[in-house]
C-alpha cells in the first residue's frame, strides 16, 4: 500500500517567461481516498472475506451466519478500543503527534458512527429481526457516498464541506527523513536501474521523489523520446532487478535466524527465536509466492496478498466451526473475541506503523475509523446483499437474522463505549495538544483506558448473546 501511496505521475508544463520545460511530480493517489479505499479496505479485508465466505456458506438458507456480523462488530471495538491503545503509545517519549485535517476526520467519524446507527436502525426499528433487497443495497451504496463526502471535504467543496483550516501534512505516506536510510541502502543495488542525479535533471523513470525537489527544469534532450534499445535495456534491467528480490524473499522464508539475530548474546533467546521461526517456516514459504511489491507499483503484490487471505479466512471459517460445534460455544462470543481480534491484526499493524513512521496522526486514527465505515458498509452489506439476492429470486423471502437481539445490545454498548473513546481523544487534543503521544504517563493511562472500554464491550456482549443477561 505504501508503494500504491508513493506513485507519482509527471507533468510537464512550459514556462511562460524562459519558454523551458518545467517538469513536476504529482501524486496519482488523494490521501483521503488512498486512506479509505485503500489503506482501511486492504486492512479490513481478513473481515470482509470470512463474512464473504460465511454468506455463500448459508446460500439456501434464510437465515444468515452468525460469524461474518459478529466478527465485524467485534472487529469494530478492537479497531476502536485497543489499536487507539497502540498508537497513543506509539510516538517517542515527548512527541505529539495530532490530527492536521480536523475536517476530514470529523466526516469519516459521522460516516463511522452513522454506519452504526444504520445498521442498529435496520435491525431493530426498520424491519425487525429482518434484512430485505433494499436494505443491503443501500448499506453497501453507503460506502460510495463515504468516499465522495470525504473527497469533498479534502478538496473542501462549498456547501457540502465543513470550513476548518487544513494543517501541513507531508507529501509521502512515510516522511523523507524515514525513508531515506531504506533507500539509501538499496543505492547500490539499483544504482543500474535509477538514473543519476543532480540539481537539473530529474528522476523521471523512478515514481518516487527521495530529494523532494518538486519542479526541476528539464533540458530538451531528457524529454525526447528514448530509442528501442534503450527501452529494452531498461526493461531487462527492471526484470532481473524484481526477480532478484522475489528469489531473496523464498531465501529468507527458510532462514530460521538472520545475520542480526546471530549477534544476539543471550543463547536462550537465540534458541525461541529459531523455534518460532520454525513453526512459521510454512506461513512464510506460502507468502513468498507473492510477488514483490516493485512490480506494477505494488498492485500485483496488494491483489495477491488479498486472494491469499481470502483463504486463510476460509480456513479460519471451518476451525471455528469445529470449535463451535465441539466445545459448544455461541459462534457470537467466538467472533467477538478471537475472530475479531486475528481478523483486526492488518489493522493493528497498519495503524501502529502510521503513528511510529508519519509526522501527523491522520492515517492512524482514519485507518481506525474507516475500517470501522468498511466494515458495515462493505464487509456487512455486501454478504447480505449476497444472501438477500439469492433468497428473493429463488424464495421471494427476506433475510432473517438470527439472535439480532444480542447484536443490537452490542452495538448499544458499543456507541456507549466509544462516546467515551472519543470524548478522551478531544480532551486530549484540548489539553495536550495531541492525540498520540505526549507525556509518557499520560499516554499510558489514555491506553490503560481504552483497553478497559474494550474488555467491559467483550464482557456485555458474549454474556448478552450467551443468554446470561
Amino acid at each position: 500500500m505504501e508503494s500504491i501511496t508513493n506513485h507519482s505521475r509527471e507533468v510537464v508544463t512550459i514556462d511562460p517567461q524562459t519558454n523551458t520545460p518545467i517538469v513536476k511530480h504529482e501524486k496519482v493517489w488523494n490521501y483521503t481516498i488512498a486512506d479509505i479505499a485503500l489503506l482501511a479496505f486492504g486492512t479490513s479485508f481478513p473481515q470482509i472475506s470470512l463474512a464473504t465466505i460465511d454468506a455463500i456458506r448459508n446460500l439456501g438458507q434464510l437465515t444468515a451466519g452468525g460469524l461474518g456480523p459478529g466478527t465485524l462488530v467485534g472487529s469494530a471495538a478492537f479497531d476502536l478500543f485497543p489499536i487507539h491503545a497502540v498508537c497513543v503509545i506509539m510516538p517517542r517519549a515527548g512527541s505529539m503527534k495530532k490530527i492536521s485535517d480536523l475536517g476530514v476526520w470529523l466526516v469519516e467519524l459521522f460516516w463511522s458512527f452513522w454506519a452504526y446507527v444504520w445498521l442498529y436502525i435496520i435491525l431493530e426499528v426498520w424491519t425487525p429481526n429482518v434484512i430485505t433487497l433494499w436494505e443491503a443495497l443501500i448499506t453497501v451504496l453507503q460506502y460510495g457516498l463515504l468516499l465522495v463526502h470525504a473527497y469533498a471535504q479534502d478538496k473542501r467543496w462549498p456547501y457540502v464541506s465543513i470550513p476548518l483550516v487544513r494543517g501541513e501534512r507531508p507529501e509521502d505516506w512515510v516522511p523523507a527523513e524515514d525513508a531515506s536510510f531504506d533507500h539509501d541502502k538499496n543505492c547500490d543495488e539499483t544504482n543500474d536501474i535509477l538514473p543519476s542525479q543532480n540539481d537539473d535533471i530529474a528522476d523521471i523513470f523512478s515514481i518516487h521523489s527521495y530529494n523532494d525537489a518538486g519542479y526541476h527544469h528539464v533540458p530538451e534532450k531528457d524529454i525526447e523520446e528514448p530509442s528501442i534499445m534503450e527501452l529494452v535495456a531498461k526493461n531487462t534491467h527492471d526484470d532481473t532487478y524484481w526477480l532478484s528480490i522475489w528469489r531473496q524473499q523464498f531465501v529468507e522464508a527458510v532462514m530460521l535466524e538472520s545475520p542480526e539475530q546471530r549477534k544476539i548474546d543471550s543463547v536462550c533467546l537465540r534458541f525461541i527465536i529459531i523455534c518460532w521461526n520454525s513453526i512459521i517456516v510454512p506461513w512464510k514459504i506460502l507468502f513468498a509466492f507473492v510477488p514483490p511489491y516493485q512490480v506494477t507499483h505494488g498492485w500485483i503484490a496488494f491483489i495477491c496478498s488479498l486472494i491469499f487471505i481470502s483463504g486463510i479466512a476460509y480456513g479460519v471459517t471451518k476451525i471455528t466451526d469445529q470449535i463451535s460445534c465441539v466445545a459448544g460455544v455461541n459462534p457470537y462470543v467466538i467472533a467477538f473475541t478471537a475472530l475479531a481480534a486475528g481478523t483486526s491484526w492488518p489493522d493493528l499493524v497498519a495503524s501502529k506503523i502510521a503513528a511510529e513512521r508519519q509526522v501527523t496522526a491522520d492515517s492512524a486514527i482514519a485507518n481506525i475509523t474507516c475500517s470501522n465505515s468498511v466494515n458495515i458498509y462493505v464487509g456487512i452489506g455486501f454478504p447480505w446483499l449476497i444472501d438477500t439476492l439469492y433468497n428473493y429470486f429463488v424464495y421471494r423471502e427476506p433475510l432473517y437474522i438470527d439472535n439480532a437481539a444480542g447484536l443490537s445490545f452490542s452495538l448499544l454498548v458499543f456507541f456507549a463505549t466509544s462516546f467515551g473513546c472519543i470524548v478522551v481523544l478531544v480532551m486530549r487534543r484540548i489539553l495536550i495538544g495531541a492525540e498520540l503521544g505526549g507525556p509518557r504517563l499520560w499516554a499510558w493511562v489514555t491506553s490503560a483506558y481504552f483497553m478497559v472500554l474494550w474488555v467491559v464491550f467483550v464482557v456485555l456482549s458474549c454474556l448478552k448473546v450467551s443468554g446470561v443477561i
